[in-house]
């Protein structure tokens, strides 16, 4: 048997019961004189001490093991009163056991109430049982703590329980197999299925976990296992962390999540800052923003994201990952921020139909990638000096000196708008100072240049092209044997131009043009490259690491660039200005023509040349069977074939 409090000697409480009880019960049974025992003197504050205060009976039992004390007894240790209806007392081991009703009380903060316990005065320690459908209720305060047993060691101040049990407070209800708690700290732990709920008006709180400790006083709850914490507004998973059921603020650590229950936004650091409250979480370490919905996954050593808000802001190592189509894109700045856009349209009230004016609210999400951005796709690359997607019309914009490389083609100019479809690149638009350029071999690039150029693709392939404004292109026609031998130089007002594959299917070029088409071995160097010809290969990311290089001639170009003000979205792409004319003559296709056509009525002489030619050149240039038709229109109409691609 295990018993508790440590007791004064036997003969002492048998003389203090004896006075409490009085002398006539003596007396009664003899006409010997009465007999007053002397109450011993002891020092009733010690703590390590039991006075028995108060019982109606007190007696030895059959085998003079113990005392038997019976009715409303009361018992002391220090500041500590024990009650019950009866208990056994053992000399020997300065123990005791009590029945029925018992209680302990210290001052008026700390109550322990049971069916029975067992003191032992050696250990200083007191097991509390109930009777069963019973629990065993300590309260401390607000706190109250119900188990089926419960053991309380009186020398540390410590009470703990392993076969189930509850503990409640002002804020909180706590469950588990086993669980430990100090009146005098307010510390609580708790171990084995640990539940913890939130019992605030208005707010949800649920934390799952195999060890938690948790103050009552200050209500902040720490994990030290495998958790889980489930609010309105996300679920935590993490294997250490504090949560503050308080003021709703945790740090976690040991790489945690934090997923939104809106939005499918999932937040992913080695430590996490998270304010329920104010909706805001920081992240630090390997920080990984994944966006579900979108296909999308940020990178980086610091994260910050704003739930109310909607926004995140990642830097240090950023990157962002596109994944929702075959082949992964990877895309790196030095910072990467999303946001929510909201724009309100205002509806004019209608006094024909009583309908008072209201506002339109148009919400979308916006990604900006800045400063020396970088990103690989196998069929795609592109640097720039700041990337802005926009969700509402799916436009990624790139400004400041950007380039976009897909095989040996590359394109550049002032800004590009590229037209995102489940991130496969529809459409393209260049609004100033578009170029673009495809290496043919060795010294030989095709190149297109133009004030604005809208292009077209389908599968990633280029299918339409238009120019408006300053053309001048440059291409090599391939001969039957695929070689080269002829330049072509060309310039007009405008390009309208579609492609099969990489060959090009049919160029218009309106409304006036001139050209010329000069053999290779007496063309001069000066017809190879148009005046605004740059080749950017040096800096083109090669993989998907190389992103988070950044070459020196990257660096000076993105320094010396001016920063001009992005334009404004447009809802469309433009085509060519409806003021200028369309070609006269039908456009004809002859992908599959054998033989060059005529058109009828020319004189000789335009065989042998392009309109407006001044090259003697001209008069070598050949006709070449298949490929593409070019038009060229000059106050008079020009068809001219050539096997080439752009």
């Amino acid at each position: 048997m295990k018993h508790c409090l440590r007791i004064v000697p036997l003969a002492a409480v048998s003389l203090l019961a004896a006075v409490s009880l009085g002398a006539p019960a003596f007396a009664a049974h003899d006409n010997k004189p009465l007999i007053r025992p002397q109450v011993p003197t002891a020092d009733r504050s010690a703590g390590n001490k039991v006075f028995l205060e108060h019982a109606d009976v007190l007696r030895k039992s059959q085998n003079n093991d113990y005392m038997v004390v019976q009715g409303k007894v009361v018992f002391t240790k220090g500041p500590m009163f024990m009650r019950c209806d009866s208990a056994h007392f053992y000399p020997d081991t300065e123990s005791m056991d009590a029945f029925g009703n018992v209680s302990m009380e210290q001052g008026d903060t700390l109550f322990v109430y049971a069916d029975e316990l067992n003191y032992d005065g050696a250990t200083e320690v007191a097991y509390l049982y109930s009777d069963a459908g019973k629990n065993v209720r300590l309260i401390n305060r607000d706190v109250m703590l119900e188990t089926p047993e419960f053991t309380y060691d009186l020398r540390s101040d410590l009470g703990y329980y392993a076969s189930g049990g509850e503990l409640t407070d002002s804020r909180n209800r706590l469950t588990s197999i086993e669980g430990e708690y100090m009146p005098s700290t307010k510390e609580a732990n708790f171990y084995g299925r640990v539940h913890l709920n939130s019992r605030s008006e208005g707010d949800t709180l649920d934390i799952y976990t195999d060890t938690l400790y948790y103050n009552t006083f200050t209500h902040v709850a720490e994990l030290y296992s495998p958790s889980r914490v489930v609010n309105a507004r996300a679920t935590i998973y993490t294997r250490e962390g504090e949560y503050n059921t308080e003021t709703n603020i945790s740090r976690l650590y040991d790489r945690s999540t934090v997923v939104g229950t809106e939005g499918g936004q999932q937040l992913t650091a080695d430590t996490i800052f998270y304010d329920k409250a104010a909706g805001y979480g920081e992240g630090f370490g390997a920080v990984e923003l994944t966006d579900t919905a979108n296909c999308s996954i940020v990178l980086g050593d610091y994260g910050y994201y704003n739930q109310l808000q909607d926004s995140a802001f990642i830097t240090g190592h950023a990157e962002m990952r596109q994944y929702n189509q075959g082949d992964t894109l990877y895309m790196h700045g030095r910072c990467i921020e999303s946001f929510r856009d909201i724009r309100i349209t205002e509806v004019p009230e209608d006094t024909a139909i009583g309908r008072p004016a209201y506002n339109i609210a148009d919400t979308s999400h916006v990604a900006v990638v800045y400063p020396r951005v970088r990103f690989w796709r196998v069929d795609l690359q592109g640097v720039a000096d700041s990337i802005r997607f926009t969700q509402r019309d799916s436009m990624l914009r790139m400004y400041v000196n950007p380039v976009i490389w897909s095989g040996s083609r590359q394109i550049f100019g002032d800004v590009i708008e590229l037209h995102m479809n489940d991130s496969t690149m529809d459409r393209a638009r260049l609004p100033q100072n578009a170029f673009s350029a495809e290496h043919i071999e060795d010294v030989h690039y095709s190149q297109i240049s133009g004030k604005e150029m809208i292009a077209l693709f389908e599968n990633g392939e280029m299918r339409h092209l238009d120019i408006n404004g300053n053309v001048e292109i440059i291409m090599y026609p391939e001969e039957q044997d695929s070689t080269i031998n002829k330049i072509v130089n060309a310039e007009s007002s405008f390009l309208s131009a579609d492609f099969k594959g990489r060959a090009v299917e049919r160029i218009h070029m309106w409304p006036e043009t001139s050209g010329t088409v000069t053999p290779l071995f007496i063309a001069k160097k000066s017809l190879y490259f148009l005046p605004k010809f740059k080749w950017y290969e040096s800096i083109r990311p090669l993989d998907r690491f190389d992103i988070f290089v950044v070459p020196e001639e990257m660096e000076a170009i993105m320094s010396a660039a001016p920063r001009p003000v992005p334009e404004k979205p447009q809802n469309k792409m433009q085509s060519r200005p409806n003021a200028i004319p369309s070609p006269s003559a039908e456009v004809l296709s002859t992908a599959n023509r054998d033989e060059a056509a005529v058109e009828p009525g020319l004189e000789d002489d335009s065989q042998d040349s392009l309109a407006g030619s001044q090259s003697e050149a001209a008069s070598d240039s050949e006709e070449n069977e298949g490929g593409c038709l070019i038009i060229i229109v000059n106050d008079r109409v020009v068809y001219f074939m050539l096997r080439c691609s752009l």
